[in-house]
């Protein structure tokens, strides 16, 4: 069976918060990403694209998985069953301006026999601030296709990062397979990756001058 999966969530932002007005157009002028590192259990090395890109328009920037999926059932460990990717990057914006991460836009493929479950979830945070709290998406078997979910923040409870300082963007991606009521020796998944279609993590800016 094929199909997808579409979920609004709500993002609880715990980021430093910025009381001036806010912009409704983003800053002119490049804004170029530095991504520090990327590690975890879903994503090793060379296997997550270091050049994530900025859309010309300056209102996103995407990143591109080639290897991140979760397994359960047909042999799969425990280890298999939880899959995570932590990215840290440093957006260099124009002077005057700040920026909050208003939508986040997942996609991949899964495959998951009746009764099997799968999860995506992810938080955000600056370097030296708390993490957002997890929203998570679920999806049951039978399932075999494409999959899509959303975070989005309310415009109300956007907060920004620190004007005038450099804080570092960590985001932190979790992927689960879980066996559920389905046959363990039917093999499951759900995965983040290019192996089944051309996918990327899409990031939104909202912009604030400071």
């Amino acid at each position: 069976m094929r199909g997808a999966l579409a979920i609004a969530g709500l993002v609880l932002s715990l980021f430093t918060p910025v009381t001036d007005s806010q912009t409704s157009s983003p800053p002119p002028g490049k804004i170029t990403l530095d991504i520090k590192t990327i590690n975890g259990s879903g994503c090793p090395a060379g296997t997550a694209d270091a050049a994530a890109v900025v859309s010309s328009d300056n209102t996103s920037f995407t990143v591109t998985y080639n290897n991140f999926v979760a397994r359960t059932g047909g042999g799969a460990s425990a280890i298999d069953q939880r899959k995570n990717c932590q990215i840290n990057v440093l957006v260099h914006v124009p002077q005057g301006f700040t920026y909050a991460i208003a939508e986040a836009d997942y996609s991949g493929f899964a495959h998951l026999a009746a009764g099997a479950t799968a999860l995506e979830q992810a938080n955000y945070y600056f370097t030296g601030t708390a993490a957002t709290a997890r929203v998570p998406h679920t999806l049951t078997g039978p399932f075999d296709g494409q999959w899509q979910t959303k975070d989005a923040t309310d415009v109300a409870a956007l907060v920004y990062a620190p004007c005038g300082v450099d804080r570092n963007l960590n985001i932190n991606a979790e992927l689960r397979a879980g066996v559920g009521t389905s046959d363990r020796s039917a093999g499951s998944f759900i995965e983040m990756d290019t192996s089944h279609a051309s996918v990327s993590t899409v990031y939104q800016f909202a912009w604030k001058e400071c």
